[in-house]
């Protein structure tokens, strides 16, 4: 692909995107694709961490990107902003499971 962009798949861990994504989820993204305010991005956290997070607006510093689950993870209330070179991938879509069960947890 042009501009050393490349389809990939991530795979979720942790609870910091519930109810959105789950833990095991399957996503495909696109590597050095650049999100757009209120998508799903994967970013590198400055501790080394990789993680999905929702872009919520371009700051001069980088992205401000924030979870979903107030209860889990960290985000840039925590961390500041993301600079465009630890925006990993863009979420294109989850691939996997292809639709979910109701569970009693639901």
């Amino acid at each position: 692909m042009a501009g050393g962009r490349r389809l990939g798949l991530a795979v979720v861990r942790g609870r910091s995107m519930e109810p959105t994504l789950r833990e095991g989820d399957r996503l495909l993204v696109l590597h050095n694709g650049r999100p757009a305010p209120g998508r799903l991005c994967v970013v590198r956290l400055p501790d080394g961490t990789v993680a999905v997070k929702r872009a919520t607006r371009r700051e001069p510093g980088g992205w401000w990107v924030e979870r979903d689950n107030p209860a889990a993870g960290a985000d840039s209330w925590s961390v500041g902003t993301i600079p465009d070179e630890d925006v990993v991938a863009r979420v294109l879509a989850r691939v996997w499971p292809l639709r979910r069960h109701a569970s009693v947890e639901d």
